[in-house]
């Protein structure tokens, strides 16, 4: 019967030592038993199949083992003490395990309350374990304030819950909270290959790399998923199971075939990669998981063109590494990022499309089409449509710059991608932007250009230009900036309309990697508080406070003597 048992319980740790990536938190609470300085209550927080519940059940065979009390009593991984096997089979009098997803009423905590005040029967401590304990009511976590800080001597709370966030700050100050890690891929693949051996399994160390990763540091995912992979393989034992039956079984794309995909999209093969794309959809391809395979492409490409060769990566092959390394030559840090800003935005897309295959044929298109309008020949025909459209997308994906920590929003990217076409015909036939202007102007600095928007009542403008701008280089014509994330999205357009039109000339508004000067505003706050300062140094404001001690100097002005 036993060997009926799914993989995910059959291999359930039963001793703190089988817990895999959680040595912190082992020590810890085997420290604290072996001292005797436990805590009233503990909360286990991570995701889901990380080993809440199984190290809850751990900490209650520890804390009622018969060899605590009796250094005679045998206690062992093959024959466990009476206590420790009833808590394995979960059928301990004394631990009373509660799913807070069922139960979460004040009249089940009520009920709970009620029991903790009777003695445990045979156990050293009468434990609570509260899975899933975010799920509590109101009400609930209140009635259980009083009993968690001052429980009865003999007993315990165990809390497990997913989202940490969602508990009350009144009952995690009460707990002993300790953070149960992700496992990594390396960890999690040593674990699915012991599993596999000890099963039997006939399984390739490529296709346990693919479930170490699909399980996300999930152990019970990644075991679960290795037991439908074994389950398949057992029709036909003589057969290996290969990464591409793994593929096939989670509708995962071939990473080389992805990569050969993105070659046609950059050299522009529409026919070719839309063929090889159906080729992906017939043999089972998830589309979710494609796009997010998309995303981790997308993250590799420029992992290779920022920090140079791909070396020792655990998912890569050597032949997908050589294939990274010859493509990643026509890309470029702008391409990757509208690349991944679209594939984002494709994934959301999903929710909506009925035919998701259709939603991946477009997002294909799509990709070419960006890449295409981001060229130097599509952009290098008008300055003012080069640092106009170019700047800002180019903006999104530049490091080590003020402008790159002040990222231009995702749902700004529709907007981005408007074509050059476009931008010239809405130029072009606007009766504002016109050179026959009768009223040019002369600006010559930055200041002049905030007069004039005054003047003209252009109240949103000057406020951008006064307190979200700052000023790189202003020269006639040409105007160098950087900006905050506060900026009107349409602000460099404006701008160069309104420059057209009151001077008559186009301007060039370019966005600058350098830091530039503190804003207008930033800049009259700072004179003003040197005049204050320097007010208050004055014989004057000195015979003032003397005069009147509560006086407080707020502002000087100075008064022309006309």
């Amino acid at each position: 019967m036993i060997n009926n048992k799914i993989l995910a319980l059959k291999y359930r740790p039963q001793e703190f030592e089988d817990l895999i990536g959680q040595d912190v938190m082992t020590q810890t609470i085997t420290n604290s038993i072996k001292l005797g300085k436990t805590p009233n209550a503990y909360l286990l927080t991570g995701i889901r199949g990380v080993g809440k519940t199984t190290t809850a059940r751990l900490i209650a065979k520890a804390l009622n083992c018969l060899k605590n009390s009796n250094e005679k009593t045998k206690c062992s991984r093959e024959n466990f003490c009476q206590s420790c096997a009833e808590i394995t089979n979960s059928n301990h009098i004394d631990i009373l395990e509660m799913d807070a997803a069922s139960k979460t009423g004040i009249d089940d905590v009520r009920e709970l309350i009620e029991n903790s005040k009777y003695s445990p029967t045979s156990a050293n401590f009468k434990i609570f374990i509260i899975d899933e304990v975010h799920m509590l009511s109101k009400q609930a976590f209140n009635g259980l304030l009083k009993t968690l800080e001052e429980p009865p001597p003999r007993l315990k709370f165990i809390l497990a819950t997913t989202e940490v966030r969602k508990i009350p700050v009144t009952i995690l100050s009460r707990c002993q909270r300790f953070d149960l890690k992700r496992i990594s891929l390396e960890k999690m693949f040593l674990h699915l290959t012991n599993i596999s051996k000890s099963e039997g399994g006939n399984i390739s160390n490529s296709a346990l790399k693919l479930l170490a990763k699909a399980s996300e540091g999930s152990v019970r995912d990644g075991i679960s998923l290795l037991d439908r992979a074994l389950i398949s393989q057992n029709i036909n034992d003589k057969k290996e199971i290969q990464d591409k039956d793994i593929r096939q079984m989670l509708g995962l794309a071939d990473k080389s075939k992805l990569i050969i995909l993105f070659k046609e999209i950059l050299t522009g093969n529409q026919k070719e990669a839309i063929m090889f794309l159906k080729e992906l959809i017939e043999s089972g391809l998830d589309a979710k998981n494609f796009l997010n395979d998309v995303l981790e492409m997308i993250y590799l490409f420029n992992r290779r063109i920022n920090l140079g060769p791909i070396e020792k990566d655990m998912m890569l092959s050597e032949a997908e590494t050589q294939l990274i390394d010859e493509h990643s030559k026509n890309l470029n840090a702008e391409d990757l990022g509208i690349f991944w800003q679209l594939t984002i935005k494709t994934i959301e897309d999903l929710k909506f499309v009925a035919n998701e295959n259709l939603a991946l044929e477009m997002y294909i298109m799509q990709l070419m089409h960006v890449k295409n309008i981001n060229s130097e020949e599509d952009l290098s025909s008008n300055a003012l449509l080069s640092e106009g459209l170019k700047q800002p997308i180019k903006n999104q994906f530049q490091e080590n710059t003020d402008i790159s920590k002040d990222k231009p929003k995702p749902s700004n990217f529709k907007n981005q991608l408007k074509s050059t076409e476009q931008i010239k015909s809405n130029l072009a036939s606007s009766p504002e932007l016109s050179n026959d202007s009768t009223n040019k102007l002369e600006i010559k600095t930055f200041e002049d250009l905030i007069n004039v928007a005054n003047k003209n009542k252009e109240m949103e403008l000057k406020f951008d230009l006064e307190r979200n701008v700052r000023v790189v280089n202003f020269n006639k014509g040409k105007i160098n900036i950087t900006f905050n994330e506060k900026l009107n999205k349409n602000f460099i357009k404006i701008l160069t309309e309104k420059l057209l039109k009151w001077t008559g000339e186009r301007w060039m508004i370019s966005l600058s990697k350098e830091e530039g000067t503190k804003t207008y505003y930033e800049r009259a706050i700072l004179e003003k508080q040197n005049k204050i300062i320097k007010g208050k140094k004055s014989s004057l404001s000195r015979e003032i406070e003397t005069l009147f001690p509560d006086a407080k100097l707020i502002n000087v002005t100075e008064e022309s003597n006309d």
